[in-house]
């Protein structure tokens, strides 16, 4: 397994990570004993950062973590944890909380629930404008002191809030979404990031599916139903822009999905794209990707085939873009 270095500061990781939240339903049912075999699998080929999230299936995640971790050196995989999204019955989304008190009561549950004595990056999931994200950092800076953290992690927000951070305690990495259909981290976060020294975890580098071909319309328990860009008037022009990336994937003798990946890896020596395989078979067709080297004829006809922007429809519904630090 390839390694890349989060940032001046952040810790040595797999060149790709595992993105868990798949596995607690966000795409619909997924199946518990192959949701472990695929964590095994990812340790077993190399994998060594795994990321996940305190709400994600309201800790269900870190349960089965937890079990999928359980008899692992401590030393041999790194643990990303988001904390802070307030989640109410029926999946109600309630906005994020970020007070002191707050992050180490969430540190707490999670540090219980995935069975360790410590978190390695830990970062709120989305900036609570209700509290300074220096009394934030500073709180997470705290538990680094008390050895229940290694880094300080950050999550979907901008280049200044960034900067802020940064200047209370070294930001090991961003967490933000970047890929083909997914750009705009490129006009200032990604500069302050390679300014500061600081790394990225690209999630949604497969934008949900529709870049790996995985997505199947009409899923009543699929959350990417409410996702302006998967609408049918969107979805139907983005999967043109999926068939012009097919031609440049074929002449490399990669699948569009491993290309996708490719090219986000392709962007920065410190991006490590997250992948979100919730099975064995998904994880073993991503790896190849990073054996995809691309030159700078191949990034030119990739851009030709899905130019900046090109793609149609938010990320996320209305109610969500508002608490993110970027755009599309």
């Amino acid at each position: 397994m390839q390694t890349r270095t989060l940032g001046n500061t952040g810790p040595k990781v797999s060149a790709v990570g595992l993105g868990a939240m798949s596995m607690s339903g966000a795409y619909g049912p997924a199946d518990r004993e192959e949701s472990i075999a695929t964590v095994r699998a990812a340790l077993d080929a190399g994998v060594t950062l795994v990321d996940t999230g305190d709400f994600y299936g309201m800790g269900h995640n870190e349960l089965l973590l937890s079990e999928a971790l359980r008899g692992r050196d401590r030393d041999s995989y790194l643990l990303s944890v988001k904390f802070g999204q307030q989640v109410g019955p029926g999946m109600r989304f309630a906005g994020q909380d970020s007070r002191p008190a707050s992050v180490r009561n969430f540190l707490s549950y999670s540090l219980t629930r995935l069975g360790v004595d410590y978190v390695d990056i830990y970062r709120p999931a989305r900036l609570d404008r209700s509290v300074p994200i220096e009394d934030t950092i500073g709180t997470i800076k705290e538990m680094i002191d008390a050895g229940y953290v290694r880094y300080v992690g950050l999550s979907e927000v901008d280049a200044e809030t960034v900067r802020r951070a940064h200047a209370v305690h070294p930001v090991a990495d961003l967490q933000i979404e970047y890929s083909l259909l997914s750009r705009a981290v490129e006009a200032d976060v990604l500069p302050t990031l390679r300014e500061l020294g600081i790394g990225l975890t690209a999630y949604g580098v497969l934008s949900r599916g529709l870049l790996s071909g995985n997505w199947v319309p009409g899923r009543p328990d699929d959350h990417r139903n409410h996702s302006p860009r998967f609408s049918a008037e969107n979805a139907s022009h983005n999967l043109t822009l999926v068939e012009a990336l097919r031609r440049v994937a074929d002449a490399k003798g990669c699948t569009v999905a491993q290309l996708a990946i490719a090219w986000v890896a392709a962007q920065d020596p410190s991006i490590v794209p997250l992948v979100g395989a919730r099975t064995r078979q998904q994880l073993a067709e991503a790896f190849p990707a990073l054996d995809v080297k691309l030159s700078a004829e191949d990034l030119e006809e990739i851009e030709a085939a899905v130019p900046k922007g090109a793609a149609l429809g938010d990320r996320y519904p209305a109610a969500f873009m508002s608490s993110l630090g970027v755009g599309n």
